[in-house]
């Protein structure tokens, strides 16, 4: 069990926030050069990376998790032609069974980082969960905080709902900053909230 001290005089880390994220890549062919080459071309300043046999965690601030993320995605879909990308990003718990967090460490705010274009069409299916409806004593609607996670994330991709998840479409970095976008604004409001999203380079198909 993780136990996080933190007073509203005292900024959290994004260690006590447990910020990070979980991610796997599959390329569509040549896949240990295209994996080892995809990492080894990201930019890991910032984050603590740690690989193993089904995904790799990555830890930092979230605009380092998510410019670490983008970068491995669009190499790996620039060097294999196609490449679908399992995106996992929690953020209001250090990853414990069990985690005890004062309310202003949990509602820290933090933008949603400026990812630059890279010409490279994605379609995702996004999925978001509030895990938790609010403060104590302060109870909270996770579907409103679905719902103007949505809102936002429309302000960055083209949003399409589907059953079960909503889909969006733009280049890379649309579509991860609107997944990042409404993961944070959720975080806002509720204590722990995980974003969910399968992301497909190069292989959208003709409008």
């Amino acid at each position: 069990m993780s136990t996080v001290t933190s007073t509203s005089r005292s900024a959290p880390t994004p260690t006590d926030l447990g910020v990070g994220a979980r991610l796997s890549l599959h390329p569509s062919g040549g896949v240990a050069t295209v994996l080892a080459d995809a990492y080894a071309a990201a930019d890991a300043s910032g984050v603590e990376v740690t690989a193993d046999d089904v995904s790799t965690l990555v830890r930092g601030s979230e605009a380092d998790v998510l410019r670490f993320v983008q970068q491995v995605v669009a190499t790996g879909a620039r060097l294999a032609g196609h490449a679908v990308a399992h995106v996992h990003l929690s953020r209001g718990c250090p990853g414990e069974v069990a985690c005890e967090l004062p309310d202003d460490a949990v509602l820290a705010w933090a933008d949603a980082p400026e990812l630059p274009a890279t010409g490279l069409r994605a379609t995702a299916q996004w999925a978001l969960y509030p895990l938790d409806d609010g403060r104590p004593g302060h109870p909270g609607d996770h579907m409103r905080a679905i719902e103007q996670a949505v809102a936002v994330a429309r302000t960055r991709a083209t949003v399409s709902p589907e059953r079960f998840v909503t889909r969006l479409d733009g280049d890379l970095a649309d579509v991860l900053g609107a997944v990042a976008a409404g993961w944070l604004a959720a975080g806002r409001h509720v204590r722990h909230v995980v974003a969910h999203a399968t992301v497909s380079v190069g292989s959208a198909p003709e409008g």
